[in-house]
């Protein structure tokens, strides 16, 4: 994505007209086929050949589709059957210190490319920050990890990240994870360590209408068939909910939530503030009235809840310090 694209990129979301909660995600024309995405740069592998294995040979090939017709400068791609997992690169022309994890949603179906990925991370690195887009392996790809392939991948994305700070810039110890939806969860469970204390965690976390309950009234039922299979187990369910691994080694966290969120309920939200605060973590949360699911920049145009982005960057401005304030656009 070259500066021109992204600048008239930038521009088509500030005019781009809102889109009903009730229809945001859904298609106007049916998915087509599209080339592999491409970004300001070459993507990043996260694995050395030959790369995680599968259970099977006679999986599905990776795909690339996009929701929107091709007269429409606003892509809306996702990518299904994730086969090499890499990190898109949006480097800030001035670095700021601080680093992006960006993780998209999908529901463990596919993973957004544009809307939640591609957007955002041109948004934050206009302002300073580089930022990494991650296309992560799906669980019911068969890998041989299981449902714990995504979190490998976001583990292994945040070492990279930390790794290529001398090279691009930012400070190892101001990387963030920013995650949307399923993303969310997968963002969640990254600074929580999955379970395991000794494993890496990013500086802070901003969660946007985060899947956090996988099982209960206010679980997202695709994200979790999608990660766990047809009724699993109780405990199986506990080992993938991260409230439930929230420790006082817990980075800063920043939740967004909109009350009429239908898809991901704001409870996933509150059951994650409440673990941050009983673990005796100090996280910021806001919850705006309106704003539905899947709302990123292109969405939350012209409602209060387009607030976020400068909310969440503000925020992790003040906790990781970044060498200057965020610029206004």
């Amino acid at each position: 994505m070259t500066n021109s694209r992204r600048r008239r990129l930038l521009a088509a979301l500030a005019l781009a007209p809102w889109v009903p909660a009730w229809s945001q995600g859904s298609a106007a024309v049916p998915p087509r086929s599209v080339a592999v995405p491409v970004g300001p740069q070459l993507p990043l592998p996260l694995w050395s050949a030959p790369g995680p294995a599968r259970q099977s040979l006679s999986l599905p090939a990776v795909e690339y589709l996009d929701r929107n017709a091709p007269d429409n400068l606003i892509r809306d791609r996702l990518v299904r059957h994730v086969a090499s997992p890499c990190l898109y690169p949006f480097p800030a022309a001035k670095p700021n210190g601080l680093a992006a994890l960006i993780i998209p949603g999908g529901g463990y179906k596919h993973v957004v490319v544009d809307k939640e990925g591609f957007e955002t991370a041109a948004w934050l690195a206009e302002r300073g920050v580089n930022a990494y887009v991650l296309l992560y392996r799906l669980p019911a790809d068969e890998w041989t990890s299981g449902s714990r392939a995504p979190l490998e991948d976001a583990q292994r994305a945040l070492q990279l990240v930390r790794e290529r700070a001398g090279t691009d810039g930012h400070s190892a110890g101001k990387v963030f994870v920013q995650g949307f939806s399923a993303g969310g969860h997968l963002a969640a469970w990254l600074a929580t360590g999955g379970g395991d204390a000794t494993a890496p965690r990013p500086d802070a976390a901003v969660l946007l209408y985060p899947v956090i309950k996988l099982a209960g009234p206010f679980a997202h039922a695709g994200s979790a068939q999608q990660l766990l299979g047809n009724a699993p187990d109780p405990t199986v369910i506990a080992r993938h909910e991260p409230d439930r691994f929230v420790d006082p080694a817990t980075p800063p966290t920043l939740l967004v939530h909109a009350l009429d969120d239908t898809a991901v309920p704001p409870e996933n939200s509150l059951a994650m503030l409440n673990a941050l605060r009983a673990a005796g973590r100090t996280p910021e949360a806001h919850f705006f009235e309106e704003g539905g699911h899947g709302f990123g920049l292109r969405y939350a145009v012209g409602k209060p809840v387009a607030a976020w982005q400068t909310l969440a960057l503000e925020w992790v401005t003040r906790k990781l310090q970044a060498d200057r304030a965020p610029r206004e656009p």
